[in-house]
C-alpha cells in the first residue's frame, strides 16, 4: 500500500476504533475485579452486557474497517459516522438486550444451568452489538407481537447496515 490523501481519516478511525476497544476492556475489568464502587452488585449484569455489546460492535467495526482499507480498496470517508456510531449503538444494543432478557420477553430454548444463565447474557448481548439490524428487527417483532407497534422503516431491507460498505 502506497499513501494516499485517505490515510488520516483512516488512522483517525483506526485510532478511534483502539480506544473504543481499550475503553471497553478497561471498564469490563475493573467491574470484574470490583473496582468501581459505584458498579458494583445489582448493576454488574447490565454493565457487562452493555460492554458485551460494544465488544460485539467493535469487532464488526474493525472487520468493516479491514475489508474496505485492505480486502477492498474501496475506503470512503463518507461512511466515518457509521464508524464512529457503530460501537456506541452496538453498546446499547447490549443493554436493550438486556432488559428484553430479563424480562423474559428474549429467551433462549435450550435449559442451562443457572450458573451459566450469565453467561447467556453475555453471549446475547455480543450478538447484538455484532449484528445491530438483524437484532433491531428482532425486538420490533417482539414488539409487534406483544404490543402491536408496527415495525419501523429502519427495519427495511433496503436500509441500515445491509450494504457492501460494511
Amino acid at each position: 500500500m502506497h499513501f494516499s490523501p485517505k490515510w488520516p481519516t483512516i488512522t483517525v478511525t483506526m485510532l478511534y476504533s483502539f480506544a473504543f476497544l481499550f475503553m471497553l476492556a478497561y471498564g469490563s475489568i475493573h467491574i470484574l475485579d470490583s473496582r468501581w464502587v459505584w458498579a458494583s452488585g445489582k448493576y454488574n449484569p447490565a454493565l457487562l452486557c452493555m460492554f458485551s455489546g460494544g465488544f460485539g460492535g467493535i469487532l464488526y467495526t474493525m472487520r468493516a474497517l479491514y475489508i474496505n482499507v485492505c480486502v477492498k480498496n474501496s475506503w470512503d470517508a463518507s461512511w466515518m459516522l457509521w464508524y464512529f456510531l457503530r460501537p456506541a449503538v452496538s453498546v446499547m444494543s447490549g443493554f436493550v438486550s438486556y432488559l428484553f432478557f430479563v424480562t423474559g420477553l428474549l429467551i433462549f430454548d435450550a435449559q442451562q444451568p443457572e450458573s451459566a444463565s450469565k453467561f447467556a447474557f453475555y453471549a446475547l448481548a455480543f450478538i447484538a452489538g455484532l449484528n445491530v439490524d438483524r437484532f433491531i428487527e428482532k425486538i420490533e417483532d417482539i414488539a409487534q407481537t406483544t404490543w402491536g407497534i408496527k415495525k419501523s422503516r429502519v427495519s427495511d431491507k433496503n436500509q441500515g447496515d445491509n450494504n457492501d460498505n460494511n
